[in-house]
């Protein structure tokens, strides 16, 4: 009896042996946060030098973005979804024993590029307007506190400052859960963006407890990965993307 591959391969349809696709997203059980490490793990170990070079490349272009004012910025933001989607069928790739190079990386460059940008678009608008919002909120409690004076003052200016790093914290999650599957969405299914980012955020808010369970892990897994000078963190990256790609066909395919 041949051994069944744990991941189903997106665009299969039930008559090919994977289930069809759920574009509401299923729920998983809680579990499931640590097997999508795992398989992430397993992605990495099929071609491990590929993988630390397309981490090296990646993390230089971002390095070089850093660099450019205003536009670097700008521009690392909107192309991160378009090497996601690369990155992802690359995954893809190579869970159907295909190639996987470093082309793999700038593959979302020849496919949905339009979209995928748009992705980083609307993540951009969200992150500006949480932005916009924190810096009114902590800004309007330091002007309050300025009329009042020292003293209490100094005490309601503080409590401003929290409570806009806490509103910064609550939304930036949601923001977060509406692009974790976008991009792939918009590879493998051509979601349109918006849609993508609605799919996404309503599929990690039903699997809230196994994403719970896999942000701890990852969490801990990141901090031992930085203990030697960060270098951990090569791995760490296409673990983390193999298994961003296992939560979606897991999820959705």
């Amino acid at each position: 009896m041949a051994e069944q591959n744990p991941f189903l391969v997106p665009g299969g349809s039930s008559e090919q042996g994977g289930a069809a696709f759920d574009p509401a997203g299923r729920n998983v059980d809680a579990g499931r946060g640590l097997e999508w490490i795992k398989q992430g793990w397993q992605l990495f170990v099929k071609n491990p030098g590929m993988w630390i070079a397309i981490a090296v490349i990646l993390l230089v272009i971002v390095i070089v973005l850093s660099f450019i004012p205003v536009i670097g910025s700008l521009a690392a933001n909107f192309l991160m979804p378009v090497f996601a989607g690369g990155i992802l069928l690359g995954c893809k790739s190579l869970t159907e024993g295909g190639d996987f190079g470093i082309d793999s990386l700038f593959a979302g460059f020849k496919q949905n590029t339009t979209n995928l940008i748009l992705v980083g678009v609307f993540y951009l608008i969200g992150v500006i307007a949480i932005t916009v919002l924190v810096f009114l909120i902590g800004g309007g409690a330091a002007l309050t506190g300025g009329f009042i004076g020292h003293g209490p003052g100094v005490g309601v200016a503080m409590g401003g400052f929290f409570l806009a790093m806490l509103v910064m914290l609550v939304l930036l999650v949601p923001l977060a859960m509406a692009v974790w599957f976008a991009p792939a969405l918009v590879v493998f299914r051509n979601v349109a963006p918006l849609e993508a980012m609605k799919a996404s955020f309503f599929a990690c808010l039903k699997n809230i407890v196994p994403f719970l369970v896999y942000g701890v892990i990852l969490f801990v897994l990141c901090i031992v990965a930085m203990i030697p000078f960060g270098l951990g963190m090569l791995v760490m990256m296409p673990v983390m993307m193999g298994s961003v790609y296992a939560s979606y066909v897991e999820i959705f395919e």
